[in-house]
């Protein structure tokens, strides 16, 4: 399948075709905030204090240096960072064409607003229940569910809006209910993952043809359900490597981690933010085994796993430059490394 069929901005054939150290920042996460209003069971919390101002402005001067295309502020509860819309709109002057904020929805409208005014166009939502009562579960925080629904319902209509419904035990059960009440709200698309701590908790899930057809990313997730593919995890046919990294990034303090999964489920960051992030980040995606590292192995997306095979494929029958008479080619020993270990499993699963 296309990588555009699953609904991502950010995935495309042609991305995945020239992703490189040196191509152009595609995504990148940056986590403002560990604090949080709310006291979600299945939340992977980050500790420590709100990132400097000066440090995250940097981190986004680098990336746009780089021509970063999206850019996400997340935490904890990004709407508990007190200069967010002075990053917001720093990022816009810096040219950045996309940029989204993940929350939990329970700020005031109004401030959901102020940021779209200043630059914001995608806001992805937690929404976890169906009801009150079941918010209020999944929440840890009474007297919000009101709030939440208004300001979906609201900001649906003025901006691109995902809601993100993440299972586990408590919720399970209702995943088919939080999915038609999400529909109802107007959003954009729906986001449906089990918590890592609790494996894959899709199974029954029940959704009509009609609304498949308006909601890629849900019509992606389901029919992987139907065909019997995890959400999590890499199958023994998957790729070993992991191209995300070459322009994808995710930042907590001052380190880039492979990706905001392997960040919160406590793995080691790649390198300090600085200028040699790219170079880093190359080295570790050819070094690295994602099937040896229980992290990956575990815990990868299937959406990340469908980028990486097609990314393996391509580096794979890429070929290597011939060298001219008398001349020596100094292709970088990493590469070739990576490429002929990807050369030696054609048994990857097509994408």
């Amino acid at each position: 399948m296309k990588l555009e069929q699953i609904g991502f901005y950010t995935l495309s054939d042609a991305r995945v075709a020239s992703a490189s150290e040196t191509s152009r920042l595609s995504r990148c996460e940056l986590i403002l905030t560990g604090c949080c209003n709310f006291r979600c069971p299945y939340c992977r919390r980050v500790g420590g204090p709100d990132l400097d101002f000066g440090q995250a402005e940097r981190t986004i001067r680098l990336w746009a240096a780089e021509h970063l295309y999206a850019i996400r502020f997340s935490g904890g509860e990004p709407m508990m960072y007190p200069r967010l819309k002075e990053l917001v709109m720093a990022a816009r002057g810096f040219g950045i064409e996309k940029i989204a904020v993940s929350t939990n929805g329970s700020a005031p409208l109004y401030l959901y607003q102020r940021l779209i005014e200043a630059g914001v166009n995608d806001l992805s939502v937690s929404l976890d229940a169906c009801c009150a009562a079941d918010g209020e579960i999944m929440t840890g925080q009474a007297d919000e569910w009101e709030q939440i629904v208004a300001n979906i319902r609201a900001l649906a209509r003025s901006v691109y809006l995902t809601v993100g419904i993440v299972l586990n035990d408590q919720n399970a059960a209702r995943a088919s209910d939080v999915i038609r009440f999400a529909v109802n709200l107007g959003v954009s698309d729906i986001r449906v993952i089990p918590a890592a701590q609790n494996g894959d908790r899709l199974n029954g899930i029940t959704v009509s043809p009609d609304v498949l057809a308006r909601f890629p990313i849900l019509r992606y997730r389901v029919q992987n359900l139907v065909g019997g593919r995890p959400v999590r995890g890499l199958r023994g046919t998957d790729s070993d490597r992991c191209g995300l990294v070459l322009d994808d990034m995710a930042v907590c303090g001052d380190q880039h981690y492979p990706c905001i999964i392997y960040m919160r489920e406590g793995g080691a960051a790649i390198g300090k933010v600085g200028p040699d992030m790219r170079r880093e980040r190359a080295e570790w995606c050819a070094a690295h085994d994602t099937h040896a590292d229980p992290i990956c192995a575990r815990n990868c997306l299937d959406v990340c796993v469908d980028y990486n095979n097609g990314w393996s494929k391509i580096i794979r029958n890429r070929p290597i430059p011939p060298a001219k008479p008398h001349q020596r080619v100094r292709f970088p020993r990493r590469i070739l490394s990576l490429i002929r270990g990807l050369r030696a499993r054609p048994e990857l699963s097509d994408a």
